[in-house]
This record gives structure tokens, sequence and C-alpha cells, in this order.
């Protein structure tokens, strides 16, 4: 019998954020030591997907690389929440006491292009938030995609400017989480799964932690 609560629900991490002295561009490969280790094996789970971070006064540096395919991804750009690839849930001010997302709260769906389209960042608001996030400037985040056999890799870089509250000298410690999504692979996420609201509720993300 399963357990009633993931046991990787009892563990709360921090993860470490990588300066990275490099001027960010798309499709840079980022460093083994942003990697967001999610336990899988504590429930009993393998990862498809590696999801890595990188920061430096800049913004923000996020990339996943999605292994095992043997079908195309299956993208709706209207739909972000239900199609392939990743969401990614931020907290520039790592509240941990409070059930709603506040105005540092944002979330982000990285889509893969998908029949030699072009990747996409889409920006929603989240659910139940006490105040939205002010939504960036779409053209601000710059994504690329890098595709192989049985692959694909997004990275994308989200300026200072789409992240409100950004100044990691005040606040290094940022509240993070993610889901990957694919239709042929499964879902894969950092903290608690679906059966918790983690998309609404920022006490169940984990912390990154700006390093420099």
């Amino acid at each position: 019998m399963p357990p009633l609560v993931p046991y990787r629900f009892l563990v709360r991490l921090a993860h470490r954020c990588p300066y990275l002295g490099t001027k960010p561009k798309p499709g840079l490969e980022l460093p083994v030591a942003g990697l967001l280790r999610n336990r899988a094996e504590l429930d009993d789970r393998s990862n498809f997907a590696d999801v890595r971070t990188a920061w430096n006064e800049f913004g923000l540096m996020v990339s996943c690389e999605v292994s095992g395919k043997t079908r195309g991804v299956e993208v709706d750009p209207a739909k972000p929440k239900s199609s392939d690839g990743l969401s990614l849930w931020i907290d520039t001010r790592d509240a941990r006491t409070s059930h709603r997302a506040s105005r540092y709260c944002h979330q982000f769906h990285l889509l893969p292009g998908g029949a030699g389209g072009s990747p996409q960042v889409v920006q929603s608001k989240i659910n139940r938030a006490q105040i939205d996030a002010p939504m960036a400037e779409a053209k601000s985040i710059l994504i690329a995609e890098d595709t192989g056999k049985g692959r694909y890799r997004l990275s994308a870089f989200f300026p200072s400017t789409a992240l409100t509250g950004f100044d990691p000298e005040q606040h290094s410690r940022w509240g993070i989480c993610y889901h990957v999504r694919d239709a042929e692979l499964g879902d894969q996420f950092l903290g608690p799964n679906a059966d918790f609201p983690f998309s609404d509720d920022p006490s169940l993300w984990d912390t990154l932690d700006l390093a420099k």
C-alpha cells in the first residue's frame, strides 16, 4: 500500500543555485551544481528530466532536458498547463507562512517547439493569489531549444525585470517548484505530487539558495 503522504513531502530541501559569471544567453549549458534534485527514489520513482538553475546580477537561468522519448511532443500554447514542457514557480521572497501567493510569486511555462515550431515561455497568474505578480514583457524572456534523438533541452533566461522583487543581495533565498509534463513519459515533480495544491500554495515549495 502506498503511503498516505509521499515521503518527499516529509523532506523540505534547499537547492543551491550557483552563480554564473558568464554573460547569460539561451542555449547555455548550466553547471551540474545547479541540478534541482527531487529525491524521486524516496517514492520509488525515477526521473526523465534534468532541471537546473543558475543566476547572476542580470537574472535567473533555467534549463530542462527531457530524455527517453520515442515520439514527438504534444504542445498547445493556449493550454500550457496541459502541454508537454516545464511549469516553474518562483517566489523571490521564499514566503513559508502563507498558503496564498504574493506579488513576488511567479508562474511560467516553458514549452518545446514541436512539429518544427519555436519554443515559448508563457506566464500565467497563480490561482487564489493575494496579489498577482506583474506580467513580464514577453520578449524579455529568452528561450532556446536543443533537440536530439529521443531528447530535447529547453534553456531560458529570465531577466531581473521579469521577476518582481529580484534582489539577490538582500533576498538570496527564494521559493522554487516545478512540474515537468510529458504525454509519453508522465509527470515529474520537484516536491509533492499532483495530489497536493502546490501550484497554488507557496508553502509547499522548496527553497532556492542563490549562492555566490
